[in-house]
């Protein structure tokens, strides 16, 4: 039994024991099962287990984070002075264009979350219990202290109990990381966290809460855990950084009102201008497409429990599995059969007709049934498996009492001669070269008498046994694992496997899997025993790990993550909460244990590693849609701060507040929700922000801001000679600035959708012709406006005269060729000093 922090899984089952009879009340069961009366009597007392959290977010929480933002208070603070001040049109343009932003990233995560808890919801497990002497089906949480529960083959133990009936074959590698079967007797503890592979019974809830063994072992895995993936850490630093920027120009602006003695009400509207640079709506488009992708992975086979799962995927570098239930899909096969005599077909039928004849079978002898198959035959006596004894026999008439058991056990109880028969030898030397390379191995023997098996109540082995051959038995791995994981080690992750089992199994499971992985392997007491230099250089070498603790796999995780590595955690058991939680990121089988699941980011709901592969490709997906999107919002933020900035040297603030609304709306408003939805998911070279930052928004930045300044300046300059008397030069040359800012935004859309921005326009033609459709409809939606007096009116658009038009096309036709050329030749790369990306092996030139 693999420790568990210093103790085993029994142990932790006594000492649940011991904390559930502490109560003043005794607690008792009766055999019929407890009455409704008592249930309610009993939770009333504290005594019912209760409910898991929920896997999603709560609808007011999902309100609450879209609308109530540090940025989206500001807003609503400046809006409301605005319409105290007289100017409530202003204010009202302002919120409708964080309002669309919010009414879309609440209904998209709302509908995410109708999916995502629909499908949570399949895999909350069940218990049928004994109430008023009826069974019936229950949740976890309407469990109490007491309750009698049913158990069948396949039923999974939900709460810690006492056997009172009936005999089990449990599986506790969910907690131990063993995968050996347990036999259950009456009076024997069953701990939650545990399956019942075969056998029946029933048993009373001795522990609930926090005093079963499954939530004990995982009480420091229920902290609130929360890891920012890099794309998310980089709009958290965009942000900071751009709301110090914005704060400082704030006070520059408020110093510069004072002594130009600007009115209250245009000071408050200017600082809204500047409130608004802070991209709040970044987290909008990041939350839609986190949303988006959950539900395209959810119907793929995957349940994403943490938003940023999917993206944090393709981050990964180094991939730890655990071996039983992860690797392997909790099931055994027939690997080969040995006849001492050479007729395999008969062996087959012997092992066939001595499994098929038993009352109770186990999953060892299900799996060796589906590739043996007999009739069976009346059986004289039988003794079930039990892991004590470590064998079962039949007595059948005509065959004599079959024996299968452990080699250890049976070659003691081997007729002494028998091993001087070189066929007997041969066949026990080549069961201990399969079990040495990680195969589990079970000889087969006769004794012709068919009473041999004694007393029923006692029965002992009987002596001498005949060999008849050898079976061997394999773990099955998962159907999709061995092309995952080569498709991970192909593109550059390192694998670990990590488990509670014996080393060579392990290893010998890894080169069944096709894992072309270095020969050394570790045990858990030979790691433990290393100082941490010595620890770190053995976790970084070695990739087969055997006999790990809880514990000593969660120091594992962190050494791995210490070193610089970006860590996934696969794991379906208890015992692999601690190593989950302190991983990157998390991910759970779907059948493994309810703890697990509860604290994965990710949960593969048909135990398809298939699936795993998908998310990765949806993780790209959003890499390639948040890149054009955090590339249009600095490049808005850039361009505005820098016009804005300018009215610090001049006389004119160069754009109001629902002229900023309208390039806002335009540029970045509606196209990041699209970019975002309509990213492909294949891979390509990653940005880093200062990539990004150098290369695409400083030229753009550069361009653009100029551009629109030269307009500006250019427009109060020629206005008052072409424009009819009374129109204002000031106002005609805003709208101008604005025309330009959104026309030239919306042109950006097309720079920054395809893959290598140098190539712009060119490669813009061959971009997805949605992005063309995006264009065009923004350009002709800013049109009507400008055409129509009351959408004019509501970004306090003045109209432009033609020659005014003419300057602003001519205008924004010069920006895309210097922005295009100064792209396509590199010139502030080469200005900075800043190396080509090396694309498909060549530079870009």
């Amino acid at each position: 039994m693999v420790l568990l922090g210093g103790r085993t899984a029994h142990g932790f089952a006594r000492e649940g024991e011991a904390r559930a009879v502490t109560d003043p009340e005794p607690i008792r069961s009766e055999p019929g099962g407890l009455s409704a009366a008592e249930v309610r009597r009993r939770r009333e007392r504290g005594l019912g287990n209760p409910p898991s959290p929920p896997s999603t977010r709560t609808y007011g929480q999902i309100v609450r984070e879209n609308v109530f933002t540090f940025v989206n208070d500001i807003l609503f603070v400046l809006a409301a002075a605005l319409a105290l001040l007289g100017r409530p049109l202003d204010g009202l343009v302002s919120l409708g264009v964080i309002g669309t932003n919010i009414v879309v990233g609440v209904v998209q995560e709302v509908r995410a979350k109708r999916v995502l808890d629909h499908i949570a919801a399949v895999q909350v497990p069940t218990a049928r219990v004994l109430r008023d002497g009826t069974l019936v089906t229950v949740r976890p949480e309407e469990l109490v202290l007491g309750d009698v529960v049913a158990l069948e083959t396949g039923d999974v133990v939900v709460l810690d109990g006492t056997l009172v009936a009936g005999a089990l074959e449990v599986d506790e590698s969910l907690l131990t990381g063993e995968s050996d079967t347990v036999h259950k007797e009456p009076a024997d503890t069953v701990i939650s966290g545990s399956a019942c592979l075969s056998g029946s019974g029933r048993f009373v809830v001795t522990a609930v809460g926090e005093a079963s063994v499954a939530n004990r072992i995982t009480a420091g895995g229920r902290r609130f855990r929360r890891v920012l993936t890099p794309l998310q850490r980089e709009i958290h630093l965009v942000i900071r950084v751009t709301f110090a920027i914005v704060v400082y120009l704030q006070i520059v602006l408020v110093l510069d009102a004072l002594v130009s003695r600007v009115p209250l009400p245009e000071a408050v509207a200017q600082a809204t201008v500047l409130a608004g640079l802070v991209p709040n709506g970044l987290f909008v488009a990041i939350a839609i497409t986190y949303a988006a992708a959950a539900v395209r992975i959810a119907w793929m086979g995957a349940l994403v429990q943490q938003a940023n799962a999917i993206e944090s995927l393709s981050h990964v570098d180094t991939i730890c599995l655990d071996k039983t239930g992860t690797l392997t899909a909790n099931e055994i096969g027939l690997d080969s059969v040995d006849a001492v005599d050479g007729d395999e077909p008969r062996f087959r039928r012997l092992v066939g007709t001595m499994l098929a004849s038993a009352a109770t079978r186990n999953r060892t002898a299900e799996a060796i049934l589906r590739d043996c198959p007999a009739e069976p035959c009346p059986a004289v006596a039988e003794v079930p498996f039990s892991s004590t004894r470590a064998w079962s026999a039949v007595a059948v008439d005509g065959a004599g009492t079959l024996v299968l058991g452990a080699p250890s056990v049976i070659e003691s109880a081997l007729d002494p001669t028998a091993t001087e028969d070189p066929a007997i030898r041969e066949v026990i030397g080549r069961a201990r070269e399969r079990a040495a390379g990680g195969l589990r191995v079970l000889l087969l023997a006769r004794h012709p008498d068919l009473r041999a098996l004694g007393d029923a109540r006692e029965p002992t082995l009987p002596r001498p046994l005949s060999l008849v051959g050898a079976v061997a038995l394999r773990d099955v791995l998962r159907h999709d694992l061995q092309a995952t994981l080569q498709r991970f080690a192909g593109s550059g992750v390192s694998l670990r496997v990590i488990s509670g089992d014996d080393p060579e199994t392990v290893a010998a499971l890894v080169r069944q899997a096709g894992l072309d992985f270095p020969p050394e392997v570790i045990s858990g007491p030979t790691l433990d025993a290393l100082d941490e230099a010595a620890f770190a250089t053995a976790v970084g070498r070695t990739h087969v790990f055997g006999r790990i603790t809880p514990a000593l796999k969660e120091r594992i995780v962190a050494t791995l993550k210490g070193s610089g590595r970006y860590v996934a955690m696969i794991g379906d058991g208890v015992n692999d909460v601690l190593p989950m939680k302190r991983a990157d990121l998390a991910v759970a089988m779907g059948s493994g244990s309810q703890a697990t699941r509860g604290v994965a980011d990710l949960v593969l709901l048909d135990d398809s590693f298939g699936s795993l592969s998908r998310a990765v490709e949806e993780g790209h997906r959003i890499l390639n849609g948040m890149q054009p999107v955090l590339e249009l919002f600095l490049t808005r933020i850039a361009t505005l701060g820098v016009v804005v900035m300018s009215s610090l040297v001049v006389e004119y603030f160069p754009i109001e507040l629902r002229n900023a609304s309208a390039v806002t709306l335009f540029t970045v408003g509606i196209p990041s929700v699209l970019l975002a939805l309509w990213a492909n998911p294949r891979p390509r070279p990653a940005a880093s922000l200062r990539r990004t930052l150098l290369r695409f928004v400083a030229p753009a930045t550069l361009v653009s801001s100029l551009a629109g300044l030269l307009l500006f300046y250019g427009t109060l300059l020629v206005a008052p000679a072409l424009a009819p008397v009374g129109i204002d030069p000031v106002a005609t040359a805003r709208s101008a600035l604005t025309a330009f800012l959104v026309l030239s935004g919306i042109g950006l859309v097309l720079f920054a959708a395809p893959p290598h921005p140098s190539l712009a326009v060119i490669e813009a033609a061959s971009a997805d012709r949605r992005v063309w459709l995006l264009v065009f409809g923004l350009a002709a939606g800013f049109g009507a406006v400008l055409m129509t007096p009351s959408l004019r009116a509501i970004f306090d658009l003045d109209p432009l005269p033609p020659e005014i038009g003419l300057l602003v096309a001519g205008a924004v036709g010069l920006w895309a060729v210097v922005l295009s050329f100064t792209w396509r030749r590199r010139l502030v790369d080469r200005f900075i000093g800043i190396e080509p990306e090396r694309i498909g092996g060549t530079a870009e030139s």
